[in-house]
C-alpha cells in the first residue's frame, strides 16, 4: 500500500503542483545517453504517470494482486521483486529502445512491474478466478497468458504506450522466479 500512496502522491504533485517533475523522474534513453547521471530514472519512471486512468488501473492492479502476493512471500521480498521486475524491465527497454535507436522514448508508470506482479500471482495460485474488467470471470495463469498475446501483438503497433515494457516486465519476473525463488513456472503447482 505504500507503493501505491506513493504513485498517487507524485501522480498529484506531477499533474497538479510540479508538472516538470514528470520529465525529471520519466525514462527516456535520449536523456540517458546525454546525460548518464540520469539513470535514477530506470526507478523513478515507475512512479510517473500520464492520466488518471493510467495510475487508476496499475494501482487497481497492484492491490488486488499485490497484497495477496506481499502476504504469500512477505514485505522484504515483494519489495525486493517489485523494484528489481520494474528496474529490470526499465534497462531491457531502453537498451532495446538504444539498439533500435529509437531515443525519443518517454517511458513513464507501473505497468512492467505490475506484469511482473501478475505473473508472480499466476505461478502461486494459478487457478485463482480473476474477474477482468469486473465481470469476466478468467483463471490467474489464462489471464496473463491472455495479456502476453495482447501485448505481443500491441508491440508492432504505434499507440504511445510502451507495450515492450510490459513485455519486459514478464521477462523479468520469470528470471527472477527462476534464478531467486528457484520455481520452474511452467510446472504445475499443487
Amino acid at each position: 500500500m505504500i507503493i501505491v500512496a506513493l504513485n498517487v502522491l507524485v501522480f498529484f504533485i506531477s499533474n497538479y503542483v510540479y508538472p516538470y517533475l514528470t520529465y525529471m523522474l520519466a525514462l527516456m534513453p535520449l536523456r540517458i545517453i546525454a546525460e548518464p547521471s540520469s539513470c535514477y530514472t530506470f526507478v523513478s519512471y515507475m512512479f510517473v504517470h500520464g492520466s488518471i486512468y493510467h495510475l487508476f488501473s496499475n494501482m487497481l492492479g497492484l492491490v488486488i494482486f499485490g497484497t495477496i502476493l506481499e502476504r504469500r512471500i512477505g514485505s522484504k521480498e515483494y519489495l525486493l521483486f517489485y523494484f528489481l521486475t520494474g528496474t529490470l524491465s526499465g534497462v531491457l527497454s531502453f537498451l532495446f529502445y538504444y539498439l533500435t535507436g529509437s531515443y525519443f522514448v518517454f517511458l513513464l508508470g507501473a505497468s512492467g512491474a505490475l506484469y511482473a506482479v501478475m505473473l508472480l500471482f499466476a505461478v502461486f495460485f494459478p487457478d485463482a478466478m480473476v474477474f477482468v474488467f469486473g465481470i469476466i470471470p478468467m483463471r490467474a495463469i489464462t489471464l496473463v497468458v491472455f495479456y502476453f498475446i495482447i501485448e505481443f501483438a500491441s508491440s508492432f503497433a504505434s499507440d504511445g504506450i510502451s507495450h515492450i515494457t510490459h513485455l519486459f516486465g514478464l521477462l523479468a519476473a520469470l528470471l527472477y522466479i527462476m534464478i531467486r525463488m528457484r520455481i520452474n513456472p511452467f510446472r504445475r503447482r499443487q
